[in-house]
């Protein structure tokens, strides 16, 4: 089966034109068992996909936020209309400064708050969003027509570089371990967080208090003392 993603959500492909969209939200895994038998169902297992060689996708979500649907509104590439509604995707479309320019340049809300709005870039969620911020060199709390060129240009590389590698860390599980990739291990890249979650730590590249602030409804974590 041919699986794509745009942002946070997932695409397959089905044999008849549709397409099966999925989004995990906040606490939802997907997991691959390749023998159903001999492993149970974890709790809050909405929903089983079997195939033909026996094995199985189950999606466990303890929330119940996350989502799964199928749509016949399919492009000319054979991904959901409603994909039309997401901003690029870094890792799929690239996010070069100019590109940034052109989508948060004008806009007078924080650089956080731009970088999670699907609509503006598609992908990136609030942990992420903090790590670009202090590889830049960027409160998030800073407005995004206040950015330099070469700050945009040192957001457009840290966007790139973290999420490559966050990727290649099969992504962060917290302490609640929520998230899980495919197999249901815990991915790795929390441990290669900066500021997200680290309150009162020393920055690693200036030795200053790590802080948690508030913008508007929204909280980031960040370093006042390497962040302008």
């Amino acid at each position: 089966m041919r699986t794509d993603r745009r942002g946070k959500y997932l695409a397959l492909p089905l044999d008849d034109g549709q397409v099966l969209v999925i989004h995990l939200r906040m606490s939802g895994q997907l997991l691959f068992v390749a023998e159903p038998k001999s492993v149970r169902k974890a709790p809050h297992t909405h929903v089983v996909m079997g195939f033909d060689d026996g094995s199985e996708l189950r999606f466990v979500d303890p929330r119940t936020f996350g989502e799964w649907y199928v749509t016949e509104d399919v492009r000319p590439d054979g991904l959901p209309v409603e994909f039309d509604r997401f901003g690029p995707d870094p890792l799929v479309d690239g996010i070069s400064a100019k590109l940034l320019a052109e989508r948060l340049g004008h806009k007078k809300t924080a650089i956080k708050v731009a970088l999670t709005d699907q609509r503006v870039i598609a992908g990136i969620g609030s942990i992420y969003a903090d790590e670009i911020c202090h590889r830049a060199r960027v409160r998030p709390d800073r407005r995004c027509d206040s950015l330099t060129e070469a700050e945009l240009r040192a957001v457009s590389r840290a966007t790139t570089s973290i999420l490559r590698a966050a990727v290649a860390r099969r992504g962060s599980s917290l302490k609640d371990a929520s998230y899980r990739d495919l197999m249901g291990e815990l991915g790795e890249y929390q441990h290669d967080h900066r500021v997200y979650n680290r309150a009162g730590e020393a920055c690693d590249r200036c030795g200053a208090p790590i802080e948690r602030i508030a913008i508007g409804a929204r909280t980031a974590y960040c370093c006042l003392g390497c962040q302008a």
